[in-house]
């Protein structure tokens, strides 16, 4: 392989990456970008790389979520706390059924950019380049909205160091400590079958605590009741971006993209001799590789070379994304092929963008029974092939929104016009979401071993 560098992805072919109008200007947000302090650092990076180590040992499991695209709009203290505040009610649900750790990930603090599945879009016979996320272009239909501007780039800097600054203080300035597990109900979770189910969780893990009390174990002795430790993610796809936060860490010479701790390659930019992939495989940081149903096992092997070559435990995530119907036959052999060559990976499920669909109304939805059965199903597969469900991944938000159908509280498509707020994508609301991993924790709860039967063909 050729030699790497931060800007050796500029010599190959790229994909999804916007079309500026005035590349000076870029240059010069490139250049301010790159001396800005880094939204994270080496240490947390490695902290995370350990975890996940954990966690493709069987030992822990990952979580990450939030939200599809980060908007400049809706940006509020209040939207990141309570998008934290279900990250945690998940957390704390899937620890106490599957007695795991969970490794807690946000896709928060620099989710601005977006893949499309075309370059422009036309409404009413006015044809317009694609929204391509607030660090490219604006939502507005217009002509003057859809340029791409680099200075949309400094300010998604701004949202994210904002952002990062509230989860440092939410994650270890007292807020998270498990005592506080009864106050991080959201109002609108009353009365909701996830929330009451959720009450009663609560309600055991305080006595499990007074127990520990009476005991003598306090925070002082188990700091880790009092905070967590909570990392971000997003999508590295504009790497002009991505580069500029690149930094390399003296002591060790080695190259950490400091705009989040974990990263990923989308499915549609995944080609092993492309930019994207040229850029992650030179990073230190936790990459994480999207596993659409066209990815060939021969060229799954390829990319984990490429990526993972030293065969680092808690380096390289597969993220499993095919949707329910296609997920049996599309992930096994995968998962044959990645046991039978010894490559040590992490697979976690992301079972939301293979289930989307367009309601008889217009609006994009994904249905909850979908998400769910690609999960249980993804689950048994690799359980029968003596493969670790590691994670999952989800679009989700602490709004009240209505974005997804189903679910215990039965939204239907007539609802979803209610608290449509998506920028992109549809999310699991906040009763959603944790019903979810309620629905997780049951699907995991099963031996480990335990052969199940799975639906494939073979």
């Amino acid at each position: 392989m050729t030699v790497w560098s931060p800007e050796s992805w500029r010599s190959k072919p790229g994909k999804q990456l916007p079309t500026y109008p005035d590349m000076d200007k870029l240059y010069w947000v490139e250049s301010e970008l790159a001396k800005r302090p880094p939204l994270v650092f080496a240490g947390e990076v490695r902290r995370l790389k350990s975890q996940l180590a954990n966690v493709s040992a069987g030992q822990a499991f990952l979580l990450q979520g939030g939200d599809c695209a980060e908007s400049f709009k809706e940006f509020s203290a209040e939207t990141v706390r309570d998008t934290f505040r279900v990250l945690l009610q998940m957390a704390v649900v899937m620890t106490f059924a599957s007695a795991k750790p969970v490794v807690k990930v946000g896709r928060i603090a620099g989710q601005f950019a977006k893949p499309r599945s075309s370059d422009s879009e036309t409404i009413d016979g006015v044809t317009l380049p694609s929204y391509r996320g607030d660090s490219v272009n604006d939502m507005a239909f217009t002509e003057e909205a859809r340029v791409p501007d680099p200075e949309r780039l400094v300010r998604a800097y701004d949202q994210s160091a904002a952002t990062l600054n509230l989860l440092r203080a939410l994650a270890s300035g007292g807020y998270a400590d498990l005592h506080n597990v009864h106050q991080w109900t959201l109002d609108f979770l009353a009365g909701s079958p996830a929330g009451e189910r959720y009450q009663e969780y609560a309600d055991r893990i305080g006595e499990a605590l007074a127990f520990m009390r009476a005991c003598g174990v306090t925070p002082d002795g188990a700091p880790s009741l009092e905070g967590v430790d909570f990392f971000t993610s997003h999508e590295a796809l504009h790497l002009p971006f991505e580069q500029a936060m690149t930094r390399m860490e003296s002591n060790s010479g080695r190259w950490y993209d400091t705009s989040a701790h974990l990263l990923w390659i989308g499915d549609r930019t995944r080609q092993p001799d492309h930019a994207h992939v040229e850029f992650m495989r030179g990073l230190e940081n936790p990459i994480g590789l999207k596993c659409g149903p066209t990815l060939d096992p021969d060229e799954l092997i390829r990319l984990i070379d490429v990526l993972n070559p030293r065969d680092e435990a808690g380096r390289l995530i597969l993220y499993v994304r095919m949707g329910a119907d296609k997920v049996a036959d599309g992930l096994l052999p995968l998962v044959r092929k990645v046991q039978s060559e010894g490559r040590n990976v992490i697979w976690s499920c992301d079972p939301m963008h293979g289930n989307t669909h367009k309601a008889a109304n217009g609006y994009k939805t994904r249905d909850f029974d979908k998400v769910l059965s690609e999960l249980r199903t993804f689950i048994e597969v690799l359980r029968a092939e003596d493969a670790e469900p590691g994670g999952v991944h989800f679009e989700m938000t602490g709004q009240d929104v209505t974005e997804c159908v189903g679910g215990a509280g039965h939204l239907s498509e007539a609802d979803l016009s209610s608290r449509y707020h998506t920028h992109c994508d549809p999310r699991l609301n906040a009763d959603q979401a944790l019903e979810m991993a309620f629905q997780i924790s049951d699907a995991l709860k099963p031996a480990q071993g335990l052969k199940r039967s799975v639906v494939a063909a073979e």
